[in-house]
């Protein structure tokens, strides 16, 4: 098959969930194009690199420039011809990728809502012991725990999976937030692992959805993608994007955003990072007949709302972060 003559290597970032991912995009390659298990490396070498953002693990993204820091060298890897796809986390893509590279493929979404993990047992919000330290690198799980409780302290917590775990068994902190989706690609059955309704707090725009880049015009590339995508994900996740591009956000702004795919309601909102003040606007829509500009301009309509109604007390979320 010509399309498969030489390997097509994939880049991804080294840490397990990101390797899983993009294990999870080889196989799925593989078994779109005929290409038999112990062939599948081969044929789609999985090119494994540290980003910035996993080297630095004393601070926050905030802190250290932004959550492009994990797209950084897998990008570089790309436009340098070494490697043919990047497999990436779509809540950690910035809204403009960088000239040269375009979106493929977007995966069919996991579950996106956070998950609760207390050392106490503790199930929801409401029971956490009042006072206790809370731990997350996120600017906007920070800034909706203190919302809703606004007497818990919270603190940096850094790192995958495995290590925010550790890190909490060793009573550094006394809960923290995981994603539901990272969790179930991980193969993690946590006993004490209670996810939140989006209703209570919105996941982060794209949070549980999966997407591969390619080199603008490698229509080769877009071909063998093709039996990857999934329409109905990438509608949603470009609403969202399109509400997070509206609002310039990034890791320095606490922005959420959510599409339900059963009740077909668009939820937005963005904060302060104190918690203090909650802007949220909520649209039913029928997503199954829009176009990805269709659905990007419903994002950046939902966000320019939202603009009018915080005023300047959004202008200075953005001068305070």
């Amino acid at each position: 098959m010509s399309a498969l003559s030489s390997p097509l290597p994939i880049a991804t970032r080294k840490s397990p969930l990101a390797l899983a991912q993009a294990l999870e995009v080889q196989a799925l390659l593989a078994a779109a194009h005929g290409i038999a298990e112990v062939d599948k490396e081969a044929a789609f070498p999985i090119l494994g690199l540290v980003s910035t953002g996993d080297k630095i693990q004393d601070r926050t993204l905030l802190e250290a420039g932004g959550k492009g820091l994990f797209t950084k060298e897998i990008d570089e890897a790309q436009l340098e011809g070494r490697a043919a796809f990047a497999v990436h986390s779509m809540k950690d893509v910035p809204t403009t990728l960088p000239a040269g590279l375009e979106l493929g493929a977007i995966l069919e979404r996991e579950d996106p809502r956070d998950v609760l993990i207390s050392s106490g047992g503790e199930t929801r919000l409401e029971d956490l012991p009042e006072g206790c330290v809370f731990g997350t690198a996120s600017l906007r799980r920070q800034s909706q725990l203190l919302n809703l409780r606004p007497d818990i302290k919270v603190i940096p917590l850094r790192g995958n999976v495995g290590t925010r775990l550790s890190k909490l068994a060793a009573g550094e902190a006394h809960a923290t937030f995981l994603a539901k989706a990272g969790l179930n690609r991980l193969g993690h059955q946590l006993e004490n692992a209670s996810p939140i309704d989006p209703s209570t707090m919105l996941p982060a725009a794209a949070q549980g959805a999966v997407g591969v880049t390619i080199r603008s015009g490698d229509d080769n590339a877009r071909a063998l993608l093709e039996p990857l995508h999934h329409a109905p994900t990438a509608l949603a996740i470009t609403a969202e994007r399109g509400f997070l591009a509206e609002l310039d956000g990034s890791c320095r702004t606490p922005i959420a955003a959510h599409v339900n795919k059963v009740s077909m309601d668009f939820t937005a909102e963005v904060l302060t990072p104190d918690g203090q003040m909650k802007w949220r606007e909520s649209r039913s829509v029928d997503m199954s007949g829009l176009s990805l500009s269709d659905a990007d301009q419903l994002g950046r309509e939902l966000g320019s709302i939202v603009k009018s109604a915080a005023g300047e007390h959004l202008s200075r979320v953005f001068l305070t972060t």
